[in-house]
This record gives C-alpha cells, sequence and structure tokens, in this order.
C-alpha cells in the first residue's frame, strides 16, 4: 500500500506542485544532467562524527532482483549506520553502471545527506541492458573516487561498496584500471567493499583484488542479493506517521533557497508514491533518529531553525517566509510556528515507539529463523562496524536494522 501525504494545512500554500527531475551526472556516453542546487542542512555539523558511503551499482539486467533490494533496504542501512556511538552525520551517494553501448556508463548521485533525493533518484533505475560480460566496472570506481564530493576529514569514515556480478572490462584501452584507482581511493582514506552478486567464476578474483587493494572485505551473495526483508504489522502506521512528520517541514529564506528545498519536496512526495509502506517506515525511522535530522529537514526549515534559536522570526521579511505565514499578523505567525513544532515533537515521539515495537517483532522472527548472519544486512553492518572503530565510531553487537 502507498501511504498518502497527510500535509497540514498551512503548508499547502508553500509546496504548490512541483514537478520532480532526477539528479545526476553522466560520463561522457551520457549528457551530463545538472544537479540541482544543494542546500546544506542548518543543523550544525562541525565536530560531529561522519559517515560517508558510495553504492557502485550495476545495473544491468541480470541485476533486477538486487536492485530492487536496494529499493527496499537503502534505509535500513542508513539506520544501521546510524546506530554509532556518538551517532554520526550521514552522507550517500550512488554511481549505477552498465557498459559501453548500453543506455548508460554511468550515472551519478553526489554524496549528500539528503538522503531523499538519492532514494527518489534510485527509484528510477531499472536493470536493463548488459546480456553479455564484462561491465564498465572500472569508469564506476573512477567516479566513485573522483566524481564524489568527498570531504577532507580525516576523522571520516569513508566507503565505497562495489556490487555487481560481472568482471570489469581489463581490455579498455582509454581508461584508467581498478588497480591504479583504488590507490587513489586509498590515498583519500576511502575504504572500498566489494559484493559479489551470483557465482561467476571470472568475477571472483577481480573481486577479491579490489577489496585487498582497497584495505576493505570481498563478500559473496546470492543473485537477488541475500537481503533481507522483514514486513510487519506497524510499517504502515510508521509510514502515515512520517508522512505527517514531513508535512511539517516549512521551509524560508531566498527564493533560490526555496526552490532548492521545493526539489527535496518533490522528492518526498515522490518516495511516498513510489516507495513500499515498509520502506516508507523505514525512513521513518531513520528520520526520527539523530543521524536522520539532516535528511528530514534539509535546511532553512523555520520550525527547526526559530526553535533552536539560529533565526528570530521577527527579523525575517514576508518575503522570506512561507506564503502559509507571510500575511499572518506577527503573533499568529509565532503561534503556527509553536504549534508546528509541539506537533513535530509528538509525531517524533510516536515514530520511535512504535519503531521499538517493530524492532521487538523482527528480533521474533529472526529468532523463529535462527539468525540471519549471512545477509547482505549483516554483512554490511559487519563491515561497518569493524572498519569505522578507527575513526571513533562504536557500533555494539546489536547488528542491523531490517
Amino acid at each position: 500500500m502507498k501511504a498518502q501525504i497527510l500535509g497540514i494545512g498551512l503548508l499547502a500554500a508553500t509546496v504548490g506542485t512541483i514537478l520532480f527531475s532526477p539528479a545526476f551526472r553522466g560520463n561522457a556516453a551520457v549528457p551530463p544532467t545538472a544537479q540541482p542546487p544543494y542546500v546544506q542542512p542548518l543543523v550544525q555539523t562541525l565536530g560531529k562524527a561522519k559517515v560517508e558511503v558510495v553504492f557502485v551499482l550495476d545495473t544491468t539486467g541480470s541485476m533486477a532482483g538486487l536492485i530492487n533490494a536496494a529499493k527496499e533496504k537503502i534505509w535500513s542501512i542508513a539506520a544501521s549506520m546510524a546506530q554509532a556511538t556518538p551517532a554520526p552525520e550521514i552522507s550517500m551517494g550512488l554511481v549505477a553502471y552498465r557498459d559501453r553501448g548500453d543506455a548508460y556508463v554511468t550515472r551519478v548521485v553526489d554524496l549528500s545527506t539528503d538522503l531523499d533525493s538519492m532514494y527518489a533518484t534510485l527509484m528510477e533505475f531499472a536493470a536493463e541492458g548488459g546480456g553479455d560480460t564484462p561491465e564498465s566496472v572500472n569508469q564506476a570506481l573512477y567516479d566513485a573516487v573522483h566524481a564524489m564530493s568527498w570531504s577532507d576529514d580525516p576523522g571520516s569514515y569513508k566507503v565505497i561498496f562495489l556490487v555487481g556480478d560481472a568482471p570489469p572490462h581489463m581490455d579498455y584501452q582509454d581508461d584508467q584500471k581498478y588497480p591504479e584507482i583504488v590507490a587513489a581511493a586509498v590515498a583519500k582514506g576511502i575504504v572500498i567493499n566489494t559484493i559479489q552478486c551470483g557465482n561467476l567464476t571470472e568475477t571472483a578474483p577481480h573481486w577479491q583484488r579490489i577489496a585487498a587493494l582497497g584495505k576493505g572485505r570481498y563478500f559473496q551473495v546470492e543473485q537477488a542479493g541475500s537481503a533481507l526483508v522483514i514486513e510487519t504489522p506497524y510499517d504502515q502506521r510508521i509510514a502515515e506517521l512520517a508522512a505527517e512528520l514531513d508535512a511539517t517541514r516549512l521551509y524560508y529564506g531566498t527564493a533560490a533557497e526555496r526552490s532548492a528545498m521545493e526539489q527535496k519536496l518533490a522528492a518526498t512526495a515522490k518516495l511516498h508514491e513510489l516507495a513500499s509502506s515498509a520502506a516508507q517506515a523505514r525512513r521513518g525511522v531513520f528520520n526520527a533518529s539523530t543521524s536522520g535530522a539532516a535528511n528530514f529537514i534539509g535546511g532553512q526549515d523555520l520550525v527547526h531553525d526559530v526553535v533552536s534559536g539560529s533565526v528570530e522570526l521577527e527579523t525575517l521579511s514576508p518575503a522570506e517566509l512561507p506564503p502559509a505565514l507571510a500575511e499572518l499578523p506577527p503573533a499568529e505567525r509565532r503561534r503556527l510556528v509553536d504549534e508546528t513544532a509541539a506537533r513535530r515533537e509528538a509525531l517524533q515521539r510516536q515514530i520511535r515507539e512504535l519503531a521499538a515495537q517493530r524492532d521487538a517483532f523482527i528480533a521474533e522472527r529472526l529468532e523463529e529463523m535462527d539468525g540471519a548472519d549471512d545477509s547482505l544486512d549483516r554483512l554490511i553492518y559487519d563491515a561497518v562496524r569493524t572498519q569505522a572503530a578507527s575513526k571513533g565510531l562504536t557500533y555494539d553487537e546489536s547488528g542491523p536494522k531490517y
């Protein structure tokens, strides 16, 4: 079932009708599409622990099962990474790849704390093309290392997960080969893990070598990815509450700043329309966490900034306010902001309470299944837990979110 956005009245005039346009860059094989401007969240990030993760994903026809699993699991992976102490700021990026002669060679979604927009773009991808091996793995890795906005923070845990079933083209004379690319990644402090889907014997040696050179881990999973998807009786209600929570966002500022945030709202609307209730629930749980605040808020959110004291409501001109507030008297503006803040807090509390019940339900199912140690979820969690420790991030033994 698809949850519908349950908006509050004062936001309706703010958002309007927004058309979503996927934000990705292509290499020379595909005309690049300019990414929309992204306004960094006003949540203070200096001094925070950081996790920067890029998924390099084969999107040829044989990868249909894995791509569908990724659409279900990205939010639980984000929630798993958010379990660290201290709670990290999480950025994600995506490189989708195929091969020369296909519809595209690579498509790149840059690293950002705006996971909604990344997810909305992921929803656009379908497994097509291919039909032969090898694939343009070298180009995909090159883009992951060199076309992403990796931070210069030496304390940030930076990681790439290469996911695919076919070996790289080593016969193309005009592209850089992975040993040199991986060396550049290591120099930037980026760990590379490889996940081989299926059991093509010619893939394994390359995937193993990439992981060894990248100071990461090599995993082999079934063709569909071995991700564990557990639906619960709490998903639908959490999805509904998450939609109500989204509707408490009130974006303000210059026309350009509000336009950037409208694109985020468009991405949110897209995922509410297309994502399953279970995926929306996972996103809602993540957004209600400390690490999920940056994705939920986005930037230029009036409610957050007034409550945190980073902006004085009375100092904003009507032109900077959301249309729903601009024509109201100052006292009414304050009342609506305060009421929205209280509503937001109540919704977050309800989501956390239901999330605890959801976790208990999943724990029972896992016990009935005698665990899920071979699942993609557990493999990724264990790799992150081990590798992020050197950056001061501590993950306990409780395991991943599902």
